[in-house]
């Protein structure tokens, strides 16, 4: 006989693969007993599968609101490590395919692991050093829940102590936006450097962040020596924004729509460089950059309506 992760797997697969089954054949399928079967399907009912128990003169299951694809089982840090590899892929064209296939694999998850990825607010930039799934599933539940983070940090011997506000990834690394109650400042801690404690902290009022942007504070703390920065959105997926962004600061802002803060050597530079991401564009500001743009579409223009030079 299977063991009980393998057998409920296999009965799940049974299930979806028709409507009804008789308790009596899932038991033989199954190789168990009848009680068997039963406390199998109490055990999925507890994890949120909605199986219903049908009448009649042999009785059986039916597995409700299913799926094309087989309803799958995950741990929480399988769920939260699942989301973060299909939200921030990129390359090879296959970002749209991957924000299908989550909203998919969504679907078919129990609401208990659904809202756990649906509390994972992050920015895609790119792919970073490795982090736990558990550390960024403890950090996005402490954002969304307005609660002290305690924690250790790679820097100092000390816990630290901070008011979470923001997960975001930059430069292939990911950061926690706090604010720092031991140093009453804000700070960007490097996620891969931090081991939260448990239990977490006292609920707190969320402070307002300079500027009242994310990604215009980390461009801001991260800025180099770009004397031209702009702020604009596009129609394009995160993911696919941030392949090409550099040091740039990518917001996912929707499914096919993102925030970008990116610098240049100048206006009409950096009008340029956002253009190459062939999206519609809605300039946020400074108003610099939208006399760029204006200039750069004066002279493309001027370019299409001249004859090829053969």
């Amino acid at each position: 006989m299977p063991k009980t992760s393998g057998r409920l797997l296999a009965m799940l697969s049974l299930l979806q693969a028709r409507r009804d089954w008789p308790g009596a054949l899932l038991a033989e399928r199954l190789e168990v007993s009848e009680r068997t079967v039963r406390r199998d399907v109490d055990r999925l009912r507890e994890l949120g599968y909605p199986i219903a128990a049908v009448k009649g003169p042999d009785g059986g299951y039916r597995l409700d609101a299913g799926s094309q694809l087989p309803p799958l089982l995950f741990d929480d840090d399988q769920a939260v490590a699942l989301a973060v590899a299909l939200r921030t892929v990129s390359g090879g064209g296959i970002e749209d395919a991957a924000a299908r296939a989550l909203n998919t694999v969504r679907q078919v998850m129990p609401a208990r692991l659904r809202h756990r990825v649906d509390a994972l607010h992050v920015t895609a930039v790119s792919a970073g050093p490795p982090v736990e799934p558990s550390v960024l599933a403890a950090l996005s539940a402490a954002v969304q829940a307005r609660e002290v983070l305690r924690f250790d940090y790679a820097s100092g011997a000390v816990p630290r102590r901070a008011e979470p506000h923001h997960l975001v990834t930059r430069g292939g690394r990911w950061y926690l936006v706090a604010w720092d109650l031991d140093r009453a400042d804000w700070r960007t801690f490097r996620v891969d450097r931090m081991n939260p404690r448990v239990p977490t902290g006292p609920r707190f009022t969320p402070r307002e962040l300079p500027g009242g942007d994310v990604a215009a504070f980390v461009a801001d703390r991260f800025s180099g020596k770009d004397e031209c920065r702009g702020e604009v959105l596009l129609d394009r997926p995160a993911s696919v924004v941030s392949t090409y962004a550099g040091d740039g600061v990518v917001e996912e802002l929707g499914p096919d729509r993102c925030r970008l803060v990116l610098g240049a050597w100048s206006w009409t530079g950096l009008a340029a460089t956002i253009g190459r991401f062939d999206a519609d564009i809605e300039v946020v500001g400074p108003p610099e950059l939208k006399d760029a743009f204006a200039r750069l579409a004066r002279r493309y223009a001027a370019a299409a309506d001249q004859p090829l030079s053969l």
